[in-house]
Parts: structure tokens; sequence; C-alpha cells
């Protein structure tokens, strides 16, 4: 059975071109980075390389690149570096209601440890309230986080407004990209960003490799102590293999990005269109206009969400439920019950998250698939 893969906002596939990049960097150029010989700098100098490739798909410089073992180790790592850095100048941070677990729960161990946070609520698109954000700001505010674009439903976040805020009270503005980074145009200059945190695993690059963009000038604490690798920041002998990897997509993604994000806002639109028209009762979750253009997120009224992707499975077709990150519970998505969504709702939705490899052919066979077994479920 050929199988279809629309759950790219959980993983994606190396790329090709990727894994042939690292290859070397398994058994050939081997050499620790941090060593004087040969080898050794020859893997120093893929790092930098990388770190390059990296800051120019977020229009940074490359000595404000910090290569972590992933996207929630990144936002670990300049949430709990920015609060433990300016807790003399405050204890208060303001973040949103969806972010990821990784800022979440980011937040709440920190909440243990006397530091107060606000959790934005948002409308039913997923938008937070910009006077929301104002009326929360306090005198010992010291963080702003909220992510760019969602992982569950797609909705894109107005960072430029929320930048300037920031600004306004000279507030550290960091942002969870991990979603958008390679799907959309990011300028971390432009857009007034102080932090952001990317993941390799969703722009096809490998998983257990990520980065953190901070601007020159803002400390924050290392997160991880040991060595002196990332300018004293993240102990560790650096994952080289990885890190060269994450930097071929990333050079891969900028240099496709406009003709990735059209590819895959036709398969989003067309495959909307087709639910909207062939399935009667469909509720599309999040944003119409300001949403990822690869994610589209419907709930099905009276289906049981893991029956349905069970029955998907079941013919090729892999999608989820909402992030990979909270399956294996069995509460409702906390993003879906923030925009509004009853617990019943929640647990009927399906995420469909497109590549660069699906085709039309693959969504007609996918919401063929759909309307045959939403209406078997449907009749139980």
């Amino acid at each position: 059975m050929k199988i279809r893969y629309f759950d790219n906002a959980a993983t994606t596939r190396v790329k090709k071109e990727v894994l042939e990049e690292m290859l070397p960097y398994f058994n050939e150029r081997y050499g620790n980075p941090s060593s004087l010989y040969s080898i050794g700098r020859i893997s120093k100098k893929a790092i930098e390389e990388a770190r390059k490739k990296v800051a120019n798909l977020i229009n940074a410089n490359p000595n404000e690149i910090y290569f972590t073992g992933c996207g929630s180790e990144s936002d670990n790592t300049i949430i709990k570096g920015i609060a433990y850095s300016r807790r003399k100048q405050g204890k208060h941070i303001i973040t949103s209601q969806i972010e990821h677990p990784a800022v979440l729960h980011t937040c709440q161990s920190l909440e243990k440890q006397g530091f107060e946070v606000t959790y934005l609520k948002v409308n039913k698109d997923g938008f937070i309230n910009i006077d929301d954000l104002r009326n929360s700001i306090r005198n010992d505010t010291i963080l702003i986080s909220i992510m760019f674009a969602n992982n569950e439903i797609g909705t894109i976040q107005p960072i430029e407004v929320i930048s300037k805020i920031a600004k306004m009270y000279n507030i550290v503005f960091h942002t969870d990209a991990v979603q958008a980074c390679g799907n959309i145009p990011i300028d971390v200059k432009k857009m007034g960003i102080d932090a952001l945190s990317l993941s390799g695993h969703k722009l096809y690059a490998p998983k257990g490799v990520g980065a953190l963009y901070v601007k020159n000038g803002i400390e924050f604490e290392k997160f991880m102590d040991g060595g002196h690798q990332e300018k004293n920041k993240r102990a560790g002998t650096e994952s080289v293999a990885g890190i060269v990897g994450l930097g071929k997509a990333c050079e891969l993604a900028n240099q496709n990005l406009r003709e990735h994000m059209n590819h895959l806002k036709e398969l989003r639109d067309y495959f909307i269109s087709q639910v909207e028209e062939k399935i009667q009762g469909a509720i599309l979750n999040g944003s119409k206009q300001d949403r990822l253009p690869g994610n589209a997120n419907f709930a099905f009224p009276t289906v049981d969400g893991e029956a349905l992707l069970l029955n998907l499975d079941s013919k090729g077709i892999c999608a989820s439920s909402g992030s990979a990150c909270t399956s294996g519970t069995s509460k409702p998505s906390h993003v879906l019950s923030s925009i509004g969504l009853s617990d019943e709702l929640a647990h009927s939705s399906l995420r469909i998250t497109f590549g660069e490899d699906n085709t039309k052919e693959d969504i007609d066979y996918l919401v063929t698939s759909l309307c045959e077994i939403v209406q078997k479920l449907q009749k139980r």
C-alpha cells in the first residue's frame, strides 16, 4: 500500500541533498570541532558554514545563531536564560494560552521559582488581542514570548505589531518559529524580533538539531553547564552532522521559499475547498486567511478523532489530531479548547499539514477517504 504523508508539522523527511551533505561527517570528517588538529578544524569550519546558512534564512548575523538539540531546547534556553539574567529587573513574563508545550511548561516551571506569567487568551481564530497584550505589561515585565505560527491550527500572529509594543517598553521579545521557518518569509531585523527558536526536523533536516537566534546585545544565562561550546552558552560536543544538515536544509529553504509557499498554499486551499464542499458540517479551525500555507485543521462533529486517524491509517494516510508532542493524552487539545471548541469538537478534529512531496492526486485520495470514513463514523 502506498503511504500518503500529511503530517509535516510533526516531522518532515530528510531531503536527499541534506543527507548527502551530512554523511561525510559521520565517518570521514569525524573530528571533534574543539580539537586543534586538521580534522577537528574541518568540523569546526563546517559548523560555522552552517551557522551562516541558518542566519541567512532569517536575515540574522551568523554570530547571533546558537545551535541546540531541538526547538524545545531553544525555547527552554532563551525563556529561562532571559528570566534568570533579568530577575533583578523583574519577574513577569507574558505568553499565550496556545503556545507549544515547550513554552508553556517552561513558563510553568519558572512560576514554581517565583516568576509570574500572564497567559493571554485568543479569539476563535487563534489570535491574541493586542489590547490585552498592552494591558498585561507591568513595570516588572521582562519577556514576551508569542509563537510565530501555531503548530495545530496554523494561525500566524501579528509579529511586527507585537515586537513594536515590546520595544516601547524595553521588553525582550521571543518567538517560537519552529513551524514558520522554512515555510514563510522571516526577517528578524525588519520584524524587530529579539530571539527566535527553530527546529531542524520541521524543514527537511534531521531530528535532534535546532537553533536559537538571539540578537546581539541581549544577555541570557546559559541553560546547560559543561564545556565552552557555542560561545559558552550551550555545553556539549556539537552534533556536527546534524548541524551540517540543518545548514543545508536552511540553504535549500532560502533558495526555494516562494515556490515552496505557493505549492503548499495551492494544496491547502484545494483541500479546504473540497472538504467544505463534500463533507457537510465540517468546521475549519483557525484563520482562513492568516495561516501557514500548508496547514488545514478541521473538526468533524460527532466523529471520534482517534477512530478517524485509525481508519485513515488503514488506507495508508498519515495525519494527526493535533500536536505530535501532545499525542497519547486523553485531554482535548489546549489549543482547540482555547479557541472555544467544546471537548467533543476538539476530540473530533483532524490536522492535515502538507509538504513538498504532496500532490493534488494525493489530496483527491485523502478527500475521498475522508468522505467515506466520516460518513461511516457519523452513523455509529
